[in-house]
């Protein structure tokens, strides 16, 4: 027998060392999960809260690591959760409605992999114009340029519904492109019009209006006239306040739809109800609260506000024994 095979420091004192850590509470770090969060275009609201859900989990949750990443927006987030490309994102409820029955424009396959987590935020639709173009009415946009959200997004998929609704889809010329690009556009006299679907205030919006002097268009009115209401009935009506942008001294009477927190089903259950617990916590909405006021909203009793899919099972968990009620549609 060696020396070596007679004793080896290291496997001797290995047992005493452990012991000793035990001890002290030096257990070896507990490595973390992974997880994606899908949110938006650089500026959109989506990323704001993409980016603050992710941020809040990461640093108040041991053994989470959750990162934000940018997308196109709604329509993008419901194809990378659907694929498990992503295990969050924010859809809006009425791409969810349409896409589980294979009705989305252009694509007809069924996304039946994504559940509901919660309401987030009303987005309401912005519709601006230069003050001095004399456009008023939405019917004066025939024949004009208008922004209407890059490809792929949630906010071109609603803009092409609200214009078909009302007549003038194929009579605009629709601009894919995001709404940072489209406000500056706009400024510039290369557009007649920016189109944005986001929670207010808008950070695109307010982009555009210390540029220039902006009109909000008045879109209920117009929408109740034709058959967006019929055909999508996922939208509301909703008022942006006088005042909620600079030089806009006016309500604006406008349409909305609802940006849900979506999950894929292959997301563990109790992992989801904990992610909710770490959100809906005093400390969770007050964070969120600074990162967008949009978050405002977000309250236990709104928590399924919009929704029209089926709920996470650690979701519904987490709202019944908060006290909501979940509808057929949503079980």
């Amino acid at each position: 027998m060696t020396l070596t095979q007679r004793f080896n420091p290291s496997r001797a004192l290995l047992p005493l060392i452990l012991a000793a850590l035990a001890a002290v509470g030096m257990n070896a770090p507990v490595s973390a999960e992974s997880f994606t969060f899908s949110g938006g275009p650089d500026g959109s609201t989506f990323q704001s809260f993409s980016e603050g859900i992710a941020s809040r989990l990461s640093s108040s949750m041991e053994g989470v690591d959750l990162s934000s990443q940018s997308s196109a927006g709604s329509v993008e987030n419901l194809r990378r959760v659907d694929a498990r490309d992503a295990d969050f994102g924010i859809v809006y409820a009425g791409d969810i409605y349409l896409g589980m029955q294979g009705k989305l424009d252009n694509d007809p396959r069924r996304y039946r992999n994504v559940r509901a987590v919660a309401y987030l935020y009303g987005a309401p639709a912005h519709l601006i114009v230069l003050e001095g173009s004399g456009i008023t009415d939405v019917a004066q946009l025939a024949g004009k340029k208008v922004a209407v959200g890059e490809v792929g997004s949630g906010a071109a998929a609603s803009a092409r519904r609200f214009f078909e609704g009302v007549g003038l889809w194929d009579k605009i010329e629709p601009q894919y492109v995001g709404n940072n690009q489209g406000a500056a556009a706009l400024g510039e006299g290369r557009l007649d019009a920016l189109w944005v679907f986001a929670g207010f205030p808008n950070e695109s919006v307010n982009q555009a209006a210390n540029s220039n002097r902006i009109r909000l268009l008045q879109l209920n009115e117009a929408a109740e006239k034709g058959t967006l209401f019929h055909d999508h009935p996922y939208y509301a009506t909703v008022i942006i306040p006088a005042g909620t942008y600079p030089g806009v001294d006016c309500d604006v009477v406008t349409i909305q739809d609802s940006a849900l927190w979506v999950a894929g089903p292959h997301m563990d259950k109790d992992r989801v109800y904990q992610l909710m617990g770490s959100i809906y916590s005093p400390e969770g909405l007050a964070y969120l609260h600074q990162v967008h006021d949009a978050a405002r909203t977000m309250t236990m009793a709104s928590g399924l506000n919009g929704v029209v899919n089926k709920v996470h099972e650690g979701a519904a968990r987490f709202w019944t024994e908060n006290g909501l009620t979940l509808t057929q549609i949503q079980q």
